[in-house]
């Protein structure tokens, strides 16, 4: 499915501009913030008249499919790793970071060990990967909702330093591991190292750290999303924006605000 209009978008981004005025996750000098993940994935959800799961669940945001009675789910990320204004960069996806449920497949389905399984990296490719596409397809089984997968999507906010935020689009549906190179890179003394990697022509395209964290990592470019915004910036806040935890409270109890601040 093709990503929202551009007034969608721009909602998107007034919305995150908001999370400047102290409420934001993102926490810079003298009381300012910056919108972090947790905001991103409101902002979506509000944006696209979906809902925000705030939980652990495959999909962060699941929006009624305007073409049956089901759902499609995105998958939201957030990194600081937007390398604008360069084209074509990776897209760090961290897809999982749970070690325990990768190995207890290849421990207990596989029959592999951390002392074993650098000598299969293709078959340790292939096991975490069905892992993964195992989770999306179950997925509507644990939320008791129907979730059309072929709509479903991953949907990557990154950002820099500079202030640029870019939004990326990619599919469910990951690259055939059989066409990767699989290995473990060695360290400086030539033995295999600590993580997983799959290579295609271009360089890195997977990770997993299977020793320390268990993070699958995925890493798209840039120029193979399915869509992707322009780059944007944050609207600036008026100068006279009051702290936003205070003036919260002050515009959704006024009398009560007001008393506490004359018997304080």
């Amino acid at each position: 499915m093709e990503f929202p209009t551009s007034s969608q978008v721009e909602i998107i981004r007034l919305i995150l501009s908001t999370y400047q005025d102290g409420t934001g996750q993102l926490a810079l000098k003298q009381g300012k913030t910056l919108p972090g993940w947790r905001d991103f994935e409101r902002a979506v959800a509000f944006s696209l008249k979906g809902i925000a799961q705030e939980n652990k669940a495959i999909f962060d945001v699941l929006v009624p499919n305007s073409e049956d009675s089901a759902f499609f789910g995105i998958s939201c990320k957030m990194r600081r790793e937007l390398k604008y204004p360069k084209q074509n960069f990776d897209v760090p996806l961290e897809l999982s970071n749970s070690s325990g449920k990768f190995w207890e497949v290849l421990t207990e389905s596989d029959g592999l060990t951390p002392q074993t399984y650098k000598q299969h990296p293709e078959h340790v490719a292939q096991a975490i990967l069905s892992i993964v596409q195992g989770w999306h397809e179950n997925t509507q089984l644990q939320m008791g909702v129907e979730i059309d997968l072929d709509v479903s999507f991953f949907l990557s906010l990154l950002w820099n330093g500079n202030g640029y935020y870019q939004l990326f689009q990619f599919p469910l549906e990951m690259p055939d591991f059989k066409k990767l190179l699989w290995h473990f890179p060695p360290d400086k003394n030539g033995i295999p190292g600590r993580h997983l990697r799959g290579e295609d022509d271009q360089g890195k395209l997977f990770e997993w750290y299977g020793e320390s964290g268990g993070q699958l990592k995925y890493y798209p470019r840039a120029a193979q999303a399915i869509w992707k915004s322009d780059p944007f910036q944050l609207e600036a806040l008026p100068e006279s924006t009051p702290d936003g935890v205070s003036a919260k409270a002050q515009t959704y109890f006024p009398k009560q605000w007001a008393a506490a601040q004359k018997s304080g």
